[in-house]
């Protein structure tokens, strides 16, 4: 009797706890969109979405997976797209976003909460068509220049890393793409996404094989929101590795040089 009497009143207690305490969702829904929609940022570009030139819309893995959290919240999604990583943290810090997807550093984890990485992408370098560059090696040569995008991974590594060559920053994905044909740069050095879209305009270039790194991407939220914002954007990636919702975005974009990194 004494033992029924425990597992009652334990029931009483545990049921009074669920009536009292606000759903998961609806408490991710205020931390994450407190505006009633989820504003989703990007780097504009191959690697997380880029605009379809005949509707106007942004389309890749950025854009289906802040669909996919955003539909789990019950709220629309607003895409907005940033031109290189150091505007995406400006916009952090100014409360421009809800969510984020970027590659993960310390720099950026000093203003972002960074999920476990829901891919993790390859770099390497592309040599302009009539340089004789066959490796990685043979690119920190004199007279060499190498552009990246600042402050990107490649830039960090590089910039440590290279002596003889000369790096030629760029201020975006787009303005990377344009130092070849400008004439500005002899190797691009970038995520193989970026590199072997470029091959598209510079069919004679080459993507060098190998990688310098390979880079960890993940979902973000701007420091300072509630605990649960960052821990529900956690357990969706998590989840969406799981479920294969990241690889399925990933085919759809027709990424390489790509892996999703195994769940939790």
């Amino acid at each position: 009797m004494r033992t029924i009497r425990w597992l009652a009143a334990l029931l009483v207690v545990v049921l009074t706890g669920c009536v009292s305490t606000p759903s998961n969702v609806e408490q991710a829904r205020q931390a994450l969109a407190p505006g009633g929609q989820l504003r989703v940022a990007f780097l504009a570009g191959p690697l997380y979405a880029t605009r379809d030139p005949a509707t106007g819309e942004y389309k890749g893995v950025a854009v289906d997976l802040g669909r996919g959290l955003a539909e789990r919240l019950g709220v629309p999604m607003q895409p907005i797209a940033y031109p290189n990583p150091a505007a995406i943290i400006a916009g952090a810090k100014s409360g421009e976003w809800d969510v984020a997807f970027m590659g993960v550093n310390a720099e950026r984890a000093a203003a972002v909460t960074f999920s476990a990485p829901y891919m993790e992408v390859e770099q390497g370098f592309l040599v302009r068509a009539g340089l004789p560059i066959t490796t990685a090696a043979e690119v920190d040569r004199p007279g060499v220049r190498v552009g990246v995008i600042e402050k990107s991974g490649a830039d960090a590594l590089l910039s440590r890393t290279l002596t003889k060559a000369t790096l030629v920053r760029a201020t975006s994905p787009a303005d990377l793409q344009g130092q070849i044909a400008a004439g500005h740069a002899d190797v691009l050095a970038a995520t193989k996404t970026l590199l072997f879209a470029q091959l598209s305009s510079h069919p004679q270039a080459r993507v060098l094989d190998g990688r310098i790194l390979v880079e960890p991407v993940a979902m973000a939220v701007p420091n300072g929101r509630a605990p649960v914002a960052a821990q529900a954007v956690a357990k969706f990636v998590d989840e969406a590795k799981g479920s294969g919702l990241v690889q399925s975005a990933i085919d759809r974009a027709g990424l390489r040089g790509v892996t999703v990194p195994a769940s939790r």
